[in-house]
């Protein structure tokens, strides 16, 4: 079906004007959404690759990359980044296909329908002038054929009554004025029938030519602003459909990494992690208590009869109870030394008398610690314990040793791994030197043989050193197998460590801690007590004490002390004083050099006795030497 503005609508110019305005507002205003859709796209781009950072690790973790629901979300992750880009992409697309042509396209529409609307004015002044120019020849027409009839009519009228020679002379200038009106009726006839003949014309011209034409032009405008707008739109949709298949993937990799979770093989993997190869504990063996016992008040009659009259405990550290007042129990190792000649603190930590301060092994060091702390920082020292560090605080042997043996075994088979690819690679580096060393001694002129050398001497080095790691490494795997190897053949035939030990009240406990072996000397998360005679303490001594430690009341004191001289602590269960500090006394000198003291309730330890000033209560001078005769 065809149609014509120029002949359906050729008296519709204003109209047209309105619409084609209408039109153009409506093209601003698809382009206006585009631009703010693509505004959309970008902003959720934006807050999609922002989620999706703020949930990725910040570092590659070890836990991450070994169970299948963080490897799934991991793929998630990358997977929302991609469909960020896409995002993105289309959103860069809205702007440049479509909101950029369509803003371009707008003004050129505007540039038109401007020139056309003045042309269709244009022909609409000439009609209109035309027509005023019919008119204005018609009215003087009409008033000229109006002003002949009447003088016409003067005339006859006088030449009726002509009877004298005046009425005649009159009669006559009445014709000739009739005359010249008719005259000019005349000329205005002409002047009409020609205004009225261009004015036809020119209607003719308008509204079949000019019209026609200029109507034609407004409407081939609009109908290619229309097609633009389709255009738009398909591009658009284009646009969409073009990024659709990368983001089908991205959710088709999503449902994979979803369905590859496996929650069977994640669990094992727990126990691959966290397995540590110990063995249950056994049955807890039965103490008997109804033999009767005398107990001495001193030291070394305590410890003896605690030797002889008890049973060895099976319990191994951590479990003993108790064993943080250790440290306490008796004065330190060596004699105290002797009183500085100067009351200075350098003299008596510099004094060439004053003993060197014993190495502390970590076990015994954090007991110590343990004492001299506050509540959270014994809490701290507890974990440590715990963790099973055997060595120096704050550094890992190169062994491994202070890790369980699964987990050690495991760390050591990953830690040969990677020196076996490494020296594979310095393998294939050397071949490839000395290769291209062949090459030079055949051709000098490709290379100089010399400067390889520092080269080969370097990866040699290299190789040198990573077989010496790598036969380490082994060894220590080798000993790991064997201990492995070794506890589970102690299951297997019913003993597992010191519970296979048979104990009798009068059997030596420190004779059965050196009997035993190794592995049974290891705490349950795989580190190794490094003293022996730490350990006897600890079995002897550690169990003497109640079950609940926070609930045992202080000693009382027996006294007070007032320090003469200044006294550095540095060996285990010493305490630290400056001249001229009180201190409580606890625990009075038993004739090897020590005084046990106590110092705002909290910190207790032993000084040397000819460093202090003891004065002891009325009452408990009684008791210490009624103590004594005991």
């Amino acid at each position: 079906m065809s149609c014509n503005w120029g002949t359906e609508l050729w008296d519709q110019f204003d109209n047209l004007e309105k619409h084609t305005s209408w039109g153009i507002d409506f093209l601003e205003r698809y382009s206006k959404f585009v631009r703010e859709r693509a505004d959309i796209e970008l902003s959720y781009a934006k807050q999609i690759r922002s989620l999706s950072k703020k949930y990725h690790p910040k570092r590659s973790r070890e836990d991450e990359s070994r169970y299948t629901w963080c490897l799934a979300f991991s793929a998630t992750l990358r997977q929302l980044n991609e469909l960020a880009t896409q995002r993105e992409e289309l959103a860069e697309n809205l702007n440049t296909q479509i909101v950029c042509e369509l803003t371009r396209y707008t003004q050129e529409v505007k540039a038109d329908r401007k020139t056309h609307f003045q042309d269709g004015r244009r022909a609409q002044q000439h009609i209109e002038s035309s027509w005023k120019q019919l008119e204005s020849s018609k009215r003087r027409f009409e008033r000229d054929c109006k002003e002949a009839e009447r003088t016409q009519q003067v005339s006859d009228r006088i030449d009726l009554d002509n009877k004298t020679d005046g009425e005649k002379r009159c009669s006559l200038k009445a014709r000739q004025a009739a005359e010249q009106k008719k005259q000019a009726a005349e000329e205005s006839r002409k002047d009409y029938l020609t205004s009225l003949n261009q004015f036809n014309q020119d209607q003719n011209q308008h509204y079949h030519t000019l019209v026609p034409v200029i109507y034609q032009r407004i409407q081939d405008m609009e109908e290619r602003r229309i097609e633009r707008i389709c255009d738009a739109m398909r591009s658009s949709a284009e646009a969409e459909r073009k990024v659709l298949p990368v983001m089908s993937r991205c959710l088709d990799v999503m449902m994979d990494a979803a369905e590859g979770i496996q929650p069977r093989m994640d669990t094992q993997q727990v126990v691959e992690v966290y397995k540590s190869g110990f063995d249950p504990p056994g049955d807890v063996e039965f103490d008997d208590y109804s033999a009767s016992m005398r107990r001495s008040i001193s030291e070394s009659s305590y410890l003896d009869n605690r030797m002889e009259g008890r049973r060895h405990s099976r319990k191994l550290w951590p479990f003993i109870r108790k064993n943080k007042l250790l440290t306490l129990l008796s004065s330190p190792r060596q004699p105290p030394p002797p009183p500085p000649t100067s009351p200075s603190p350098g003299g008596v930590a510099n004094s060439p008398q004053s003993p060197p301060p014993a190495s502390r092994e970590p076990i015994t060091q954090r007991l110590n610690d343990l004492m001299t702390s506050g509540s959270r920082t014994r809490k701290q020292c507890l974990r440590s314990l715990k963790r099973g560090l055997s060595l120096k605080l704050g550094s890992a042997p190169p062994d491994c040793s202070h890790l369980p043996p699964e987990q050690r075994r495991k760390k050591l088979q990953s830690r040969i791994n990677n020196i076996n690819q490494e020296m594979e690679k310095e393998r294939e580096q050397r071949d490839a030197l000395l290769k291209m060393r062949e090459v030079y001694e055949r051709n000098p002129q490709m290379g100089d043989v010399v400067s390889l050398e520092p080269r080969l001497e370097e990866v040699k080095e290299t190789l040198q050193r990573l077989e010496e790691e790598l036969r380490k490494n082994q060894t220590w795997l080798s000993e790991t197998d064997t201990r492995s190897s070794d506890q589970s053949s102690r299951r297997q035939s019913g003993g597992c460590g010191l519970n296979s030990q048979v104990t009798t009240p009068g059997s030596s406990s420190l004779k059965q801690l050196d009997n035993q072996s190794p592995a049974s000397r290891e705490s349950p998360d795989g580190s190794y007590t490094e003293d022996h005679s730490a350990e006897h303490q600890f079995k002897s001594r550690g169990s003497e004490f109640g079950d609940d430690f926070e609930d045992e009341e202080p000693l009382p004191s027996i006294g007070t002390c007032k320090s003469l001289y200044p006294f550095l602590g540095q060996n285990e269960g010493t305490l630290s004083m400056v001249e001229g500090e009180l201190l409580s006394v606890v625990e009075e000198d038993k004739g090897d050099g020590w005084t046990r003291v106590r110092r705002n309730l909290e910190e207790e330890g032993y000084v040397p006795t000819s460093y202090i000033k003891v004065f002891l209560d009325s009452s408990a001078k009684g008791f210490v030497q009624s103590s004594r005769l005991v």
